[in-house]
């Protein structure tokens, strides 16, 4: 299938400027197109992989991805989907999230090649740009109530916009321009939300690029949920890309939890899983839903992506040790990452502690009544072993690795028992 066809059919496309053009370009020619990331944090999350994923499936088709992070224009701020002005951030600020962020978008992109991606950041050509030579050589071209049209203008002139604000569209436009005129660069595309500053870059390259210059843009859908609620949250908060944030094994969770409503659009969205094999996961999401093969091909594939096979292979080897119970064989590391959200104890390390006292010190049981019940009712195991033995005292032989027991009640209740 070719590269429009197959982003049609995975529903990616939401807005073109021009779909007639836009086709004849690609169907004769190898382009250069960009994304780009404003570092308002040291990570990305997943609700702005689409963009990158869809530049990525034009690398795929050989054409050259720009790769932007906003380094100028992460310290302005967006006002897209704002009712009030961002906090400004310090240099210093902004280039640790440049840092960060590009750490990651290099895992997305292969950039050896002749369409090696090429990673740019708009701070190179806008932090010696000088104010009257903006307002001259920019500004001029860029009108007042053709700013005061776009949404993301027009929704913030009720609860107020600063002038720092309101001039982020010519910036982005002049990213455009800048990769057009020194990248060869054709096409931009976003999410949903910048067709805006999109349309004005398009229009800054009609004002000031050689006559008959020709460029185009596209926006992606915005991500929603079936239930309505909002995509790339988890209990815990935003889903991050970086581990430390967010660790491979809650990553891998959070896809593998993916409702059966939405997962054939997150396969087709995210994923790099050709059209048959979609086609056949969306059979068994109709046919056998309790076997959640599509959700496990979604997980493997955005984990092993983002954070790699090592990675990936913890994360099955941490769920499948929680649904056993079977957890003994887990490193300390493993244990952190897959109980780092459930209740959790500090006992002393230098002596042994009667497991009856321990449900009660870390409030697993309300009473030693309850507590010896649970022991010799056998619903209390430790690090997977049931015991049922209410003289039972914890020593050394039942601390992983020195660092950790685990403590079950039932059959889902677990603890953490620190050292």
């Amino acid at each position: 299938m070719d590269l429009l066809n197959d982003l049609k059919w995975r529903g990616i496309i939401y807005q073109q400027t021009d779909e007639e053009g836009m086709a004849e370009l690609l169907g004769k020619e190898k382009v250069s197109l960009y994304c780009g990331v404003d570092p308002t944090a040291d990570s990305m999350h997943i609700g702005h992989l689409l963009p990158f994923l869809t530049l990525r499936r034009f690398q795929n088709h050989g054409h050259r991805p720009i790769v932007l992070v906003g380094g100028a224009t992460g310290m302005i701020g967006d006002p897209s989907g704002k009712s009030e002005e961002r906090k400004l951030q310090t240099v210093e600020d902004v280039n640790h999230n440049v840092e960060g962020i590009t750490k990651q978008l290099k895992k997305i992109f292969n950039f050896e090649g002749e369409s090696g991606a090429v990673m740019v950041n708009n701070y190179d050509w806008t932090s010696t740009l000088d104010v009257v030579t903006f307002l001259r050589d920019f500004g001029k071209y860029v009108g007042v109530n053709y700013m005061l049209a776009k949404d993301t203008i027009s929704s913030r002139l009720e609860t107020g916009i600063s002038f720092t604000e309101f001039t982020y569209t010519i910036l982005q436009a002049m990213d455009f321009l800048h990769l057009y005129q020194h990248h060869d660069c054709k096409m931009q595309i976003g999410g949903s939300d910048q067709w805006g500053n999109i349309t004005t870059g398009l229009e800054l390259i009609r004002k000031m690029a050689p006559e008959g210059s020709k460029a185009f843009g596209m926006t992606i859908p915005l991500v929603t949920k079936a239930d309505g609620t909002k995509f790339g949250k988890s209990e815990s908060g935003a889903v991050w890309l970086d581990p430390e944030k967010t660790s491979p094994y809650e990553f891998y969770q959070f896809w593998i939890n993916t409702a059966d409503a939405d997962v054939i659009k997150y396969l087709k969205f995210f994923t790099f899983v050709e059209k048959e094999e979609i086609e056949a996961l969306e059979t068994a999401v109709q046919e056998e839903p309790h076997l959640r093969k599509a959700q496990k091909t979604l997980a493997k594939e955005m984990t092993r992506m983002i954070h790699g096979e090592e990675a990936l292979q913890q994360a099955i080897k941490i769920s499948a040790a929680l649904f056993s119970g079977d957890v003994k064989n887990l490193t300390a590391a493993e244990i952190q990452q897959g109980f780092k959200d459930v209740p959790s104890f500090t006992a002393a390390a230098d002596k042994e502690i009667n497991l009856v006292e321990l449900l009660v010190e870390a409030k697993i049981s309300p009473s030693k009544r309850q507590a010896r019940e649970d022991v010799g009712n056998g619903a209390v195991s430790i690090n997977g072993e049931r015991v049922t033995d209410t003289a039972y005292n914890l020593g050394e032989a039942d601390r992983i690795q020195g660092q950790f027991t685990i403590i079950r009640r039932g059959k889902k209740k677990y603890f953490l028992i620190k050292y």
